[in-house]
């Protein structure tokens, strides 16, 4: 009979101790989708790091499951980023993911969220063609829950907007509306200029040319040489490549290239001061800034750790996403005890996608005053200054102040 006692409690215990463990290796494995390498590889260093600090707030600890970060590296390739998602939901076990910078990779990825029914949210690779991608996907299929940016189409305006504005008010005098565009050749690029072309148009502007360039372009001195001689009062652009944009820009201050110039997204590299110097003076660009007690406490922090200056866009938004995707999590393992693919997407699609669960200033948004989405947005984010807005600001001696609209601007637009 004691033999039996002991072999019952004996058993009891490695009952007790497989249970303690299984309870204990819980995890919860987010795919965090970036450029880590290749010619977006600084903003994607910015997004890495920034996850990662999210995270390490939180132990990465969410009830009682670890949270484990995959990084999942697209190198800003449509047919890499696919396939390297696809490994990491088979290999590594990939339920959920947040984050990507480049359109062509959102478009090619949505069809391995369907195929495998993992749920994304918070791309910013923001082109047209990720939306109408998703519009093909029955609604069921639609792993791709929120972007995290808009259109492009939809923001640049604001820049055709300020000239319109300071011409009216006699800020601003060129002698014709001649203006150059260009840009990466991707969706983003061509979407940022089909946006600010069709206004710009209706404002009385002719363009005197409108080219692309791989992300990969450094010389741009023969499209410069053309613009000078034609006589252009106003140029352009974006690219995300951080060596295309400031070659760019250092090129046209080279050649003496007057008026007004935008380089729409420059800001986005966390150090663009470093590879453009003052050549970048007078240069026009929507971008969130650091100024806020909070911003400036928590861009400190990020500098101390990872030894970096980050770009409020593609390191201060991906920390603002990456608290968010904690949230829906945390709101995952409230209503279901589970943090799973399938209680990711039933909160994405239940209370993410119609808009009963945003993130905003109240639960510790940095960089927007919020980010949701509604059955009206889907699957972009909302727009607006009391919604996801970027300020137009004006660099000089690396320093971003804000020149328009009126209602946010600290300073006036100063023409080079």
């Amino acid at each position: 009979m004691s033999r039996l006692k002991s072999l019952i409690a004996i058993s009891c215990f490695l009952l007790f101790s497989v249970t303690c463990s299984l309870a204990a290796d819980k995890t919860f494995t987010l795919g965090v989708l970036g450029p880590f390498t290749g010619p977006a590889a600084t903003t994607g260093q910015d997004m890495k790091n920034a996850a990662t600090m999210a995270f390490d707030e939180i132990d990465n600890k969410i009830g009682d499951y670890t949270v484990k970060l995959v990084f999942i590296d697209d190198q800003s390739d449509p047919s890499k980023g696919a396939n390297a998602y696809a490994e990491a939901i088979e290999r590594k076990g990939v339920q959920a993911g947040i984050l990507n910078w480049n359109t062509a990779v959102t478009v090619s990825c949505q069809s391995v969220w369907a195929k495998y029914k993992v749920p994304h949210f918070f791309c910013m690779g923001a082109g047209q063609t990720g939306n109408e991608k998703w519009a093909t996907f029955a609604p069921e299929d639609r792993y791709l829950i929120m972007k995290g940016w808009p259109i492009p189409q939809k923001m640049v305006v604001a820049y055709a907007d300020c000239f319109r504005d300071a011409i009216a008010s006699g800020a601003w005098k060129p002698e014709k509306k001649l203006i150059a565009l260009w840009g990466e050749d991707t969706d983003w690029g061509r979407g940022v200029i089909s946006g600010l072309k069709n206004r710009l148009v209706e404002d009385g502007w002719e363009i005197s040319t409108e080219e692309y360039f791989s992300l990969t372009q450094t010389n741009f001195y023969p499209f410069l040489n053309k613009c000078k001689k034609a006589g252009v009062t106003a140029m352009a652009g974006s690219s995300t490549g951080a060596g295309s944009v400031s070659a760019m820009i250092k090129q046209a201050d080279e050649l003496g290239m007057k008026g007004l110039k935008i380089a729409d997204g420059l800001g986005w590299i966390g150090d663009w001061y470093k590879l453009t110097g003052r050549a970048s003076d007078g240069v026009l660009d929507l971008v969130p800034q650091i100024v806020t007690p909070d911003q400036k406490a928590w861009a400190a922090k990020y500098t101390e750790k990872f030894n970096l200056k980050p770009s409020p866009a593609s390191a201060g938004m991906s920390y603002d996403y990456a608290k968010f995707m904690i949230r829906i999590a945390e709101r995952a393992f409230e209503k279901y005890g589970d943090i799973s693919s399938e209680t990711i997407t039933k909160i994405g699609r239940e209370e993410v996608a119609i808009g009963t669960m945003a993130y905003g200033k109240k639960e510790g948004a940095l960089f927007h005053a919020n980010y949701g989405t509604d059955a009206d947005n889907a699957p972009d984010p909302k727009i607006g200054t009391e919604d996801f807005y970027f300020p137009l600001v004006q660099y000089y001696k690396g320093v971003g102040q804000c020149v328009y609209p009126d209602s946010m601007k600290v300073t006036d637009l100063k023409i080079k």
